[in-house]
């Protein structure tokens, strides 16, 4: 990683415009240099406003490959994924929008991940912007604590994707998911991570 910066905001608004506009930049930087975006983003409710005030920039959504960082192991409709809110935001503006989760494989984490790193591999890699959030126990996509932590964060470096297992499970979302590896995430060409509130920070 060649420069860390840190911002702080008094207000989400304040941070969502200058996220959304740094968001906007990174976008027409990659369609300009390579002909398209591919951007992770995150799921959670702090983005919201983020997502908001990207909708109003100018952008070619036509040339954007969109993916959720992590997913949990629903049916793509259901209220718990977060294809299902990229969808939402993003749904009629043209963007191509993968999901990460095959629902043939809802019931076997494993080949769910092993099927989602299947899928990314069919995309022009590296990613040019993945945006995180992070819980408030400190993780962030859904590299959880549990049996499946060391392969989504030190397995093989060409593996883009892992079924996790949390343990414990999350009280809000007990389910498994599928997540980027901390490969992926480190090769993306930037790194941006938004999060709210002092338990957070």
């Amino acid at each position: 990683m060649d420069e860390v910066e840190w911002w702080e905001f008094d207000t989400p608004a304040e941070m969502a415009e200058q996220a959304a506009g740094d968001v906007a930049f990174v976008i027409e930087s990659a369609i300009e240099a390579h002909g398209g975006a591919r951007i992770a983003l995150t799921g959670g409710r702090t983005p919201d406003v983020i997502y908001e005030a990207l909708l109003k920039k100018e952008i070619d959504w036509s040339k954007v490959t969109l993916l959720p960082t992590d997913d949990r192991l629903v049916p793509l409709g259901d209220a718990l994924s977060n294809h299902a809110k990229l969808q939402r935001f993003f749904g009629k503006t043209g963007a191509e929008i993968v999901s990460l989760v095959d629902e043939a494989a809802l019931g076997d984490y494993q080949e769910a991940g092993r099927l989602g790193d299947e899928r990314l591999a069919r995309l022009d890699w590296p990613l040019d912007l993945v945006m995180l959030g992070v819980g408030p126990d400190g993780h962030t996509a859904s590299i959880f604590p549990g049996p499946d932590f060391d392969r989504a964060v030190a397995g093989p470096r060409e593996r883009r994707a892992v079924g996790v297992h949390p343990d414990p499970m999350p009280a809000d979302a007990p389910v498994d998911r599928v997540t980027l590896t901390a490969a992926a995430i480190a090769a993306a060409r930037a790194v941006m991570i938004v999060l709210t509130g002092d338990e957070k920070r």
